[in-house]
């Protein structure tokens, strides 16, 4: 069985579109097969999926790293999303003939060779030591937090030059190894973001919600719209279709409409069944959006190859 990994790098540029197709140009030189990006300006946020063999992601995971280093300037940088870093999250997920200790394995790999290039790294998931580190806690007040030195107790893993203090520009990393999870944006109308925050706070796990969910209410500027944006991090232990409704039943309370919803990245086999995808009110499926799809194809290809 051909090994697949999976990175989804999450990078603090989602207005430069130029440059954001220069730096998935990067990663494809080194071999991997990128599956999807995609740039969000009020995030001021892309994400980029793509899959290879575990030495391939990991050069490709590297070479992304260094092309956010050098171009992506956090010192003026501005978004609705938290982020800490040019590169502001690394995932590695196993998705065949590997573990999630393989992943993390790799995890460490990468982010060893990222702070080579000079960018303090934190391990999280998988990565951490213990495993179990979330994001949250890191990117608490954000790169601004740290520009004068690392918070107490909120060292990196793997510091550089001195130790105390982050990159200039391109600020720190988090590195994990994770399972495959759910992404999402839900769209809401009819609703003031102010009212948004108890629901997204009642839903989200650290408010006594669903288990594995992270949410945050957004306000979207350039387009006058909000969203709820979730992170479901075991699709196994909570049905994103459970989530969907308490939101959808919280939104209607406040006298408001979901209108649809975002999937961010690959869809995860939860979400490809049709009576699946209307019920959440899904954009944009495509069947090549389809993760285990595109698996099977890089698989078969590889096997051809060779």
């Amino acid at each position: 069985m051909v090994p697949v990994l999976e990175a989804v790098p999450n990078f603090s540029e989602g207005r430069d579109l130029g440059l954001v197709r220069s730096l998935v140009r990067a990663i494809a030189r080194e071999g991997a097969d990128v599956l999807d990006w995609s740039a969000d300006p009020d995030h001021h946020r892309s994400v980029v999926t793509f899959i290879g063999e575990p030495a391939v992601v990991e050069a490709a995971a590297v070479a992304a790293a260094r092309f956010a280093i050098e171009n992506i300037d956090l010192r003026g940088h501005s978004g609705v999303h938290p982020r800490i870093g040019a590169i502001d999250v690394l995932p590695l997920v196993p998705l065949q003939g590997l573990t999630l200790a393989d992943a993390a394995a790799s995890a460490r790999r990468v982010g060893s060779r990222i702070a080579e290039l000079g960018l303090p790294v934190y391990f999280y998931g998988a990565a951490s030591d213990p495993p179990g580190r979330t994001l949250a806690p890191i990117r608490r007040g954000g790169f601004e937090a740290m520009v004068d030195g690392f918070p107490k107790d909120q060292e990196p893993d793997l510091p550089v030059g001195g130790g105390v203090l982050p990159h200039p520009t391109a600020g720190a990393v988090c590195v994990g190894a994770r399972k495959v999870l759910l992404a999402w944006n839900v769209y809401v109308e009819g609703v003031e973001v102010e009212d948004l925050e108890p629901l997204a706070a009642r839903v989200r796990e650290s408010g006594g919600g669903f288990a594995h969910l992270r949410a945050l209410a957004l306000a979207l500027p350039s387009r006058g719209k909000v969203q709820i944006s979730m992170n479901l991090e075991d699709l196994d232990r909570t049905s994103p279709v459970d989530v969907f409704m308490a939101v959808e039943e919280g939104v209607h309370e406040l006298g408001g409409a979901v209108t649809c919803t975002e999937v961010i990245g690959m869809l995860p086999d939860t979400l490809v069944p049709e009576a699946t995808r209307d019920r959440l009110k899904i954009l944009k499926y495509d069947s090549w959006r389809d993760l285990s799809r595109r698996v099977l194809e890089h698989t078969r290809m590889r096997e051809r190859n060779n």
